[in-house]
């Protein structure tokens, strides 16, 4: 799959997180520009791109923008990696890391990651009771890992306003994760722990994101990536 016009790629997942194994898949998450005239057709250009060997997913710019505004804490987390594990970089990217802390507010964070970590709670209580479903102890300590750093990120970015990727103690979710997957119920105490610790603490973002911003510059964008037809005589 060859796409052009990536704004901003690294490596994320549990090579992001520090949890990664040996054996572990490298994912890779970008954005990538539209050129700002095929967005004018009849039919619209595909906003993301997935492949597989390697796992990379990419976004296009407008898309990113909209799930980020959500709370989507899987594209979040692209313009808060470590610098190391950015793979492309444009200008265009800097700017859109530089107003990350923009993007966010109280309860679409909160909503977006507690949510998140309910649906891995949910597909753990699913496994359990489908005698049929393969792979269960693996499967089932992934999601658990899941469940806590979703919990652990999305607390510290609603209290303090920033995202960690690094995991603190990598260990002690593989251990979270052995012990839920030999009893999914044991998930539940974190997962509790962490949705009274969103209701007890007042959060520094704000309730709405600043819009503006990021429209502001997904316009620089579309100027960046427009080009005039070449004009034909009759």
């Amino acid at each position: 799959m060859t796409v052009t016009n990536i704004l901003l790629s690294g490596i994320v997942g549990s090579t992001a997180y520090g949890l990664a194994r040996e054996g572990s898949d490298i994912d890779r998450l970008g954005m990538f520009a539209t050129p700002t005239e095929e967005l004018h057709g009849l039919h619209r250009p595909p906003e993301s791109h997935v492949s597989t060997a390697p796992d990379r997913t990419l976004h296009e710019a407008g898309k990113w923008c909209r799930l980020a505004l959500a709370g989507n804490p899987t594209v979040m987390e692209l313009v808060w990696l470590p610098d190391e594990l950015y793979e492309v970089r444009t200008p265009l990217g800097d700017e859109l890391i530089a107003l990350r802390q923009t993007l966010l507010s109280a309860r679409r964070i909160r909503d977006a990651y507690l949510g998140y970590a309910t649906q891995q709670f949910r597909k753990l209580q699913n496994r359990q009771s489908d005698p049929h479903t393969d792979g269960l102890p693996q499967r089932a300590a992934k999601h658990a890992r899941h469940l806590k750093r979703l919990c652990t990120q999305g607390y510290e970015l609603y209290a303090t306003g920033r995202l960690t990727v690094r995991v603190e103690d990598p260990e002690s979710y593989h251990r979270f994760g052995e012990q839920v997957a030999a009893d999914p119920e044991a998930a539940q105490p974190l997962l509790r722990r962490f949705e009274e610790a969103f209701a007890d603490t007042r959060s520094v973002l704000p309730e709405k994101p600043d819009e503006r911003a990021a429209d502001a510059w997904l316009r620089r964008v579309r100027r960046e990536f427009y080009a005039l037809a070449p004009v034909t005589s009759a």
